[in-house]
């Protein structure tokens, strides 16, 4: 796992009076800077991995890229810690023939915590400008059975949860309810982005038969970001906003949350989910 897990002493006190020292798992997070050449873009807290996946993804959901065409490269920056070791904190970036190169005079020059999102869309129409994979109704038609299957399926292959209970999970399913892609991240607008720019750069976009399954609650961000791909159906273990019902209403998203075995709620277009 490498710097996605820490180590660190603690000490366990129970209502007995009992004390006990031992040593525990945490979730890594570091900061990652993006810079296009040697100019910085933007900050964010995540944990280490996926890194490229993380760009990517991000870089689709602001709408600077849409395909793998568009990254001409990605790098780690030369960068060390106190004790001169390559920190893999800092990302370079080059844009390819087609991308929309950003106004790096609006930069984001602070840090981004990992509990939210990093997008600078603000409203529901620049969204809906700037997406591309507008979802065919008849895309990604899954049974009820198979979706309420996911969170399950999802959580038993999350290692650094299961090490650290401390991490948010994205999957990308097909409809038969196969995992294609995992990713975890102390932020789970960072997760959705890995697994979304693992997509983008192996050329899969638009990801027209496939579900978005996520470890928590459905924000406005998340549906953008799903839109943003083409995935027709975002599936959410606990509860929705009102501007993500409304945003994936507008962008012909299926939003469907609160997945707790037997029941799901489905808040937009339900036609997907068959047997429902």
């Amino acid at each position: 796992m490498g710097r996605k897990i820490t180590r660190r002493r603690i000490i366990r006190a129970t209502m007995d009076g009992r004390r006990t020292t031992r040593e525990e798992k945490l979730a890594g997070e570091e900061p990652l800077e993006i810079r296009f050449g040697s100019t910085s873009f933007t900050t964010s807290m995540r944990t280490p991995g996926d890194d490229f996946d993380l760009v990517a993804g991000f870089l689709l959901a602001e709408g600077i890229v849409e395909r793998a065409e568009h990254l001409s490269s990605m790098r780690y920056c030369a960068g060390t810690d106190e004790d001169g070791n390559q920190t893999y904190n800092v990302i370079e970036v080059q844009l390819g023939i087609g991308a929309r190169h950003p106004d790096l005079t609006l930069a984001r020059n602070v840090v981004t915590s990992s509990a939210c999102g990093i997008c600078g869309t603000n409203s529901i129409e620049e969204v809906r400008k700037k997406s591309r994979h507008t979802p065919d109704p008849t895309d990604g038609l899954v049974e009820l059975e198979t979706l309420l299957r996911m969170p399950d399926t999802l959580r038993d292959s999350q290692r650094l949860f299961s090490a650290t209970g401390g991490v948010h999970a994205a999957g990308l399913f097909n409809t038969a309810g196969e995992l294609l892609v995992l990713r975890e991240d102390v932020g789970r607008h960072n997760a959705v982005d890995k697994v979304i720019g693992a997509a983008v750069r192996e050329s899969l976009l638009p990801l027209r038969d496939t579900v978005l399954q996520v470890s928590g609650r459905a924000s406005f961000e998340l549906v953008q970001k799903a839109a943003m791909a083409g995935i027709p159906v975002l599936s959410a273990v606990s509860a929705p906003s009102s501007l993500a019902v409304e945003l994936a209403d507008e962008s012909g998203l299926t939003l469907a949350a609160f997945s707790r075995g037997t029941s799901i709620n489905l808040y937009t277009h339900a036609q997907r989910v068959v047997g429902a």
